[in-house]
This record gives C-alpha cells, structure tokens and sequence, in this order.
C-alpha cells in the first residue's frame, strides 16, 4: 500500500470515526471468506460497516477521537463494525458471534465510553433506535386515543338508549 492511500485510508476511517453512533472491535482470526461476506452482508442490511484496518492505521485513525480508548484493543487480526445507530453495529456482531465461536467481540466505543466485550453485549441487548422512537410515538399518542375514547362514549350510550326505545315499541 502507498503512502498515499495509507494517509487517505486513515483519514477515511478517522471521519467514519467521529460520525459512529457506536464501534465495535473484534478478532476475526479463522474466519472464511464466505463468513465475512455474510458478516458483511448482515451489517448492510443493519445500516452498519465492517472494515478490516491494519491496527496500525486504526489507531493512527483514532487518535484525537472520542474513540481513542479503544486503540489497546488493536492487537492482531482485528475487524472494526460501526455505524450511525448506536444498536445496529453491536446487535449483529453479537448475534454473528453467538453463531461463529471464531468471531471474538474484543470490546467497543459509544461515543467517549469505552466498552468491554459485555458493555457491547449489554448495548446489543437494546432496541434499536427505530423501536425507541415507535414506542415513544405510542406513548404520545396514546393520551389522544383514550380522550377521543372518553368523548364518544356518551354519544355511543346515547345512540343505545334511543335504539333500545325504538326496538322496544
């Protein structure tokens, strides 16, 4: 690798960095190709990236970054997951973990927190940003259902009574 991409790949990486929700290190040593591509595909579709740095360049990459604190998990073969949702990256590199024993999450970061393999576990365990603003928009409008619910009772009532009388005759 030139200079030159090595100065533009870290540059690259140093950006992608900074605009993570959350980063997700881990080894990857022994997995096949057709495992990573999975891995890949997997993130993809999660929103997220996977991306193998040479450790050297990644930790060049993280210096000045919120992430800098993860650049002691940048021994050997290492894979970086990260993207904007700060649930996606970890969510699936923690499933792809359950079901690949050679993929070993070595830790994270979300934002300035530094993350231990269980900190990223436990943020995978999180609903997703998507599901949060769901469950936020049923909590907002469920107020609004139950006083529309209130109103039209009497009305409901009303329509009953005169509908009793008129069966009744």
């Amino acid at each position: 690798m030139e200079r030159a991409e090595k100065v533009e790949l870290v540059t690259t990486f140093s950006t992608a960095v900074k605009t993570a929700g959350a980063i997700v290190v881990a080894h990857n040593n022994g997995l096949t190709v057709n495992q990573v591509n999975d891995l890949r595909g997997k993130m993809a579709k999660a929103g997220a990236t996977v991306k193998v740095v040479k450790n050297r360049l990644a930790m060049r990459a993280l210096a000045g970054t919120d992430a800098e604190g993860i650049s002691k998990l940048f021994k050997g073969p290492t894979m970086v997951a990260y993207g904007a949702d700060p649930v996606a990256a970890p969510k699936v590199a923690a499933d792809f973990a359950k079901a690949n024993e050679k993929f070993v999450v070595l830790g994270g970061a979300l934002g300035k927190t530094t993350l231990d393999a269980s900190g990223v576990k436990a943020l995978a365990e999180l609903p997703s940003l998507d599901q949060l603003r769901g469950k936020l928009i049923g909590l907002i409008q469920a107020p609004a259902t139950k006083i529309a619910g209130v109103l039209a009772a009497p009305a409901g009532q009303l329509a009953r009574v005169f509908n009793a009388y008129a069966t009744k005759s």
